[in-house]
């Protein structure tokens, strides 16, 4: 699981979102950054987690902070699922899987007894100086944006 901790600061990263534009931590420097991590587009947890987010957009930039979904999905299946629930926020696709690791959210997973590398669904919550404030290990998919909230 993540090797980082709150109040470290948070590493950089960049990546091509779902409008195919480049999209970088440096970008929202003086905001805070809601970077979460999701293990697949169009899937039901990640779905609910979108789609909380989706409707808490308006509190969560009243508060000065922007969102950032990252999975390994590709630019083509994030556009699909922005698409399909209408989600305005920027979507990363990290395909070769750098923002992944760089967070330290891939690794081995187990699901009915079958072990396989994916995405440990994760929240950090980084303050408008890089400083990660808090992180979210145990994300609340179907009320996330509240779970944000609570925190800001």
């Amino acid at each position: 699981m993540t090797h980082l901790t709150e109040g470290s600061r948070a590493p950089h990263f960049e990546g091509i979102n779902q409008h195919e534009d480049k999209v970088s931590i440096r970008d929202f420097e003086g905001k805070y950054i809601i970077l979460y991590f999701y293990p697949k587009d169009d899937t039901p947890g990640c779905t609910k987690e979108a789609c909380s987010l989706r409707d808490g957009i308006n509190k969560l930039n009243q508060n000065d902070a922007v969102v950032i979904g990252v999975s390994p999905d590709s630019v083509k299946s994030h556009k699909r699922f922005a698409e399909k629930f209408e989600l305005s926020f920027h979507l990363l696709a990290d395909e070769d899987k750098t923002i992944v690791k760089t967070y330290g959210v891939w690794g081995e997973k187990s699901m009915y007894g079958k072990k396989y590398p994916g995405v440990f669904r994760t929240t950090f919550i980084i303050d408008s100086g890089g400083i990660i404030k808090k992180i979210i290990k145990k994300v609340k998919t179907d009320a996330h944006a509240d779970q944000i909230l609570e925190i800001l």
